[in-house]
């Protein structure tokens, strides 16, 4: 039997499930009450589609606050579809020229509500390797490519992703703090490059530049992971591989449309 049409001429039930779907990529996080009330559907209709979406694996329930957020599902389609048509295949030869000159592992990223989540990545040619691969979620208050994600949102919007601090610490020298990591937005702004020195994984300085569509918003994140111990000391190589690291994501930037 098929469903009641929809205001599309479609089938209802299909499209109120899709409403839903969009209103929590919008909103990120929200219970049934507020998505009855912003889509305008009856508490029980909302429930019954939520909770299908949910036993498919499409919706996961915060077990604090009893809250539904899109799952990481979305992604893994998303991905495939990066992977045929999108931003990875765009940042292949830019990657590829970036790893081949520095011979260190190179990473392509993007925010995904409030984590970074890599979308592409060559790994270095040393044995050194750290398990980021590709699909890998992590903060973006303590790494390179986050802070580059972060960097031009407004500040509202930066507080909302991050949530309060202090936020978790990952080594010792993790940022832990609202005024810190606003602090260091503020100069990577100005610099247009990130640094991530030991923050999130120890003994690995990373560096991030940002990658802009043609509407000048930053779209996507690059960096490059460099082992500590290899370049301790060598504030002049690290310098080279900053100013090639600007330099490609600049190329892939124009690429992209902007300006």
């Amino acid at each position: 039997m098929e469903g009641k049409q929809g205001a599309t001429g479609g089938v209802q039930s299909i499209e109120r499930a899709f409403a839903i779907i969009e209103l929590l990529d919008a909103q990120g996080e929200l219970g049934i009450a507020e998505m009855s009330r912003l889509l305008s559907l009856e508490r029980s209709t909302v429930h019954r589609i939520v909770s299908t979406i949910k036993n498919l694996g499409y919706i996961n329930q915060n077990p604090l606050n009893h809250k539904y957020s899109n799952s990481f599902k979305f992604f893994e389609i998303g991905n495939d579809v990066v992977k045929r048509l999108g931003l990875r295949q765009q940042a292949a030869p830019f990657l590829r020229e970036l790893s081949e000159k520095t011979h260190e592992a190179v990473n392509l990223a993007i925010l995904d509500g409030d984590r970074v989540i890599y979308i592409d990545k060559i790994e270095s040619q040393s044995t050194i390797k750290v398990d980021l691969s590709v699909g890998k979620r992590f903060p973006a208050y303590c790494t390179g490519l986050g802070k580059i994600l972060l960097a031009w949102l407004p500040e509202p919007k930066i507080l909302e992703i991050v949530g309060p601090s202090p936020f978790p610490r990952y080594t010792e020298n993790t940022v832990t703090s609202t005024e810190d990591l606003l602090a260091q937005l503020r100069d990577i702004r100005d610099r247009e490059i990130a640094w991530d020195n030991e923050e999130y994984v120890e003994g690995l300085f990373c560096i991030a530049a940002p990658v802009r569509g043609n509407s000048g918003d930053v779209v996507a994140a690059m960096s490059v992971a460099l082992p500590k111990f290899l370049y301790a000391g060598e504030s002049r190589k690290i310098e080279a591989v900053g100013d090639l690291l600007l330099d490609v994501a600049r190329r892939f930037s124009r690429s992209l449309g902007y300006k």
